[in-house]
């Protein structure tokens, strides 16, 4: 199999709905095995950007919200989305400091990622904030936020035990314990 090569082949293409985040096209394929079919493709008009805000004794900040897409509460890291062609580091920094209201002087992208690319093309970063200073969070009309400071430890028992879920949220949490363990990290930053 040549990694480079794409075996899919379209043979139409229809653009099935459409709103200021996502579009969703349905396409008539033939698939890598010579069968027809179709397929579902959701667009994300945004990157997704999660944040990783850790202290000088290792504390992080975690964010609950009642997600509508899930019907249940959700513990997650700070996150959310930015515009494509505006710097994703600017948009992290905003992110942090609507849900949070935390703004940090050191700022380190830790991972780029894919979420759910069976069926989204949405690409995602995770940043690490560090040097972190409290100013007032402003978050967006339909985000009601609780914003709680944990051990990061804690946040990463919450990963081990189900609690947080949020894919981007897991992603960073193991990714952030993956670089303490690899002493990577320290209190200081």
């Amino acid at each position: 199999m040549d990694e480079k090569h794409n075996l899919w082949k379209v043979l139409a293409e229809r653009k099935i709905y459409d709103n200021p985040w996502i579009n969703v096209t349905e396409f008539d394929v033939i698939n890598p095995s010579g069968g027809k079919g179709i397929y579902g493709k959701v667009h994300f008009k945004n990157l997704a950007i999660g944040i990783i805000p850790l202290d000088e004794d290792l504390n992080t900040y975690l964010v609950g919200q009642f997600r509508f897409t899930l019907d249940q509460y959700s513990w997650e890291i700070p996150e959310g989305g930015g515009p494509h062609g505006v710097d994703i580091l600017e948009s992290a920094k905003r992110e942090l400091k609507e849900e949070t209201g935390l703004v940090a002087e050191e700022w380190t992208k830790i991972s780029d990622f894919h979420l759910s690319n069976s069926v989204c093309d949405e690409h995602g970063a995770i940043f690490l904030a560090r040097k972190l200073k409290q100013e007032e969070a402003m978050p967006e009309d339909t985000e009601q936020l609780v914003v709680k400071k944990v051990p990061f430890e804690e946040a990463y028992q919450m990963v081990e035990k189900g609690i947080i879920t949020d894919s981007l949220a897991v992603a960073a949490i193991l990714k952030v314990k993956i670089l303490l363990l690899e002493g990577k990290l320290s209190k200081a930053g």
